[in-house]
């Protein structure tokens, strides 16, 4: 593999792909063990959100990959790369669950906005897109959540 052509951006990536990871996990830890009236809407959402923390995870990987880099793939890379905290198996009310989803969505709005920084930087247009198509994502269902809370 060639030199990677932008090192803080690939960096970067995989620091987030770290923080997806463990995200996704959650969100699967949040689905299966929500419970309480707001059950059928969460265990709902919770699914919708792992489905796109999915494809988002891939599209990063490749990412990382494009800019001549390589993903970092194992648990262990994740938990010591990731800011986000693992969720115990335990029974989830909704405004536990919503108040989790708060905070790592605002971490990760944060992180974002560093990583195009980094991604402008160092000329990477197509990182700086990839990353400002989450931070929208993010940004909205972080205000959707602050509204479900309210």
């Amino acid at each position: 593999m060639a030199a990677v052509s932008n090192p803080e951006t690939a960096r970067f990536l995989n620091e987030y792909l770290a923080d997806l990871s463990v995200l996704y996990q959650k969100l699967r830890s949040f689905h299966w063990n929500v419970e309480g009236p707001a059950f059928f809407t969460l265990h709902a959402k919770t699914e919708e959100y792992y489905d796109e923390v999915a494809e988002e995870i891939d599209d990063v990987a490749e990412r990382i990959l494009m800019i001549g880099s390589r993903p970092v793939s194992t648990l262990k890379e994740y938990l010591e790369r990731a800011s986000l905290k693992e969720a115990p198996a335990k029974v989830y009310r909704a405004e536990e669950i919503v108040g989790h989803l708060v905070d790592d969505f605002s971490t990760l709005v944060e992180a974002l906005h560093r990583g195009i920084a980094v991604a402008e930087k160092e000329g990477d247009p197509g990182t700086v897109d990839l990353l400002t198509g989450s931070l929208q994502r993010y940004e909205k269902e972080l205000w959707m959540l602050k509204a479900f809370s309210a």
